[in-house]
């Protein structure tokens, strides 16, 4: 029997949920466990308990849908993905995964249709990080990479911590972190690059995510005039922070193979003034690439440069490591049912690596995974101007629907 998706319902639910926390330039903002977040919370269960599932929450606010199966002693099988944003994001970076597990529960419900497995449809907390880091801490949790309590003890900049934020939207659960375990686990994303659209490919099966390291660097001179003070006597920490970022740009772009990633996303200069040398800076590098080993010479090299700015500038340096990713490789039968759903459409797919982080990262250590791209437009992504076509959200889904009932259909 063939089931088929409602891609119309499908993008009027997107649509529909980005009008909460909507940006002035058509993005949208739910940051982790603010009011817009609860309120995008609120609707998604309204409409998964208008088709009779259970809704339970964890303690550290993860939501888990329960559609029953036929053998409900078996573990289910798992899809979603998060509906926090960044401050000025997108309306389908995790909400597409999340929104396209409930057409699929939408579609099995109208056709009546019982997996023989029970299905669970999961929203993660806090996957981008925005407001508490690192990213991907409430997947991490449930997969035992971090504790309960440090995570909720995790503090926004204004001081408030994630279990503090929990109890003020209401979604402080009792159910303890870990539950369910899955026997797999699947997530759609769009692909936040450009791959797809260049190669005109409408599929993307992900057989694993590069390896991340985060760092926060610190780096102090001293502050003096700027017109006094001349340039060989300077201790100037903006100067050593431009010199570090400079030669770590300049590795990651001569990678022959291409597979190095080099970012520095904050950079904050301590009481900036136009006519002061810069005494103390602080940035934040993020370090990525597909294999382990490239990824610790990767990491060697920053220490190595960010010691020989300190020399040259005359700085003192500090840098802590406080987030790392191996690289993560998915289950090779998760990975061939979605492929294969991807053959049913006869559509043009390839396997490739994710450069971002991802839940289904997190999942993979304690439960088989694999995850499905689909293209969005030039590859932009984390920006107002994010886009997937209507035609892409319905595609990745019934791939999504065909892999997911494979796999719950497998006693």
């Amino acid at each position: 029997m063939t089931i088929t998706i409602d891609p119309q319902r499908l993008w009027n639910s997107l649509m529909a949920m980005a009008e909460i926390g909507p940006t002035e330039n058509g993005g949208s903002c739910r940051l982790a466990l603010t009011d817009e977040d609860a309120a995008g919370r609120r609707l998604f269960m309204e409409w998964c308990e208008a088709l009779g599932c259970t809704v339970r929450i964890d303690r550290i606010g993860n939501l888990f849908v329960r559609r029953p199966g036929r053998q409900n002693d078996l573990d289910p099988v798992g899809v979603g993905s998060h509906l926090d944003t960044q401050p000025k994001g997108g309306r389908f970076d995790g909400v597409l995964g999340v929104l396209a597990g409930l057409e699929i529960l939408r579609t099995l419900h109208e056709q009546g249709i019982v997996t023989e497995r029970p299905l669970e449809l999961v929203v993660w907390t806090n996957e981008e990080g925005s407001r508490f880091a690192p990213a991907m801490v409430a997947s991490g949790t449930y997969a035992g990479r971090f504790s309960v309590e440090s995570t909720l003890a995790r503090r926004d900049r204004d001081g408030v911590t994630l279990g503090e934020a929990l109890e003020n939207i209401r979604f402080a659960g009792d159910m303890p972190v870990g539950k369910p375990r899955f026997a797999s686990f699947l997530e759609l994303h769009i692909e936040q690059g450009p791959v797809l659209e260049a190669a005109g490919e409408s599929i993307g099966v992900v057989t694993g995510v590069q390896g991340m390291r985060w760092f926060d660097v610190t780096l102090s001179g001293q502050a003096a005039h700027a017109g006094p003070t001349p340039m060989l006597s300077r201790r100037d920490a903006l100067a050593a922070a431009a010199r570090l970022i400079d030669r770590l740009q300049a590795h990651a772009c001569h990678d022959p193979d291409g597979d190095s990633r080099v970012t520095v996303g904050c950079l904050e200069i301590d009481a900036p003034s136009r006519n002061v040398i810069p005494g103390k800076v602080s940035l934040t590098v993020d370090l990525r690439h597909t294999k382990d080993g490239e990824l610790d010479a990767l990491e060697a090299l920053f220490h190595r440069e960010l010691a020989s700015v300190g020399d040259t500038f005359g700085v003192t340096v500090q840098s802590e490591r406080i987030w790392q990713s191996p690289v993560v490789h998915f289950h090779q039968g998760c990975i061939e049912a979605v492929e294969q759903a991807a053959q049913w459409q006869g559509v043009q797919y390839r396997r490739m690596m994710s450069g971002a982080g991802h839940d289904a990262v997190n999942v993979a250590a304690v439960a088989p995974t694999a995850m499905i791209f689909v293209p969005c437009r030039d590859g932009i992504s984390h920006n107002e101007a994010e886009y997937t076509s209507p035609e892409h959200c319905a595609l990745g889904t019934q791939v999504l629907c065909d892999a997911l009932l494979k796999r719950a259909n497998e006693a």
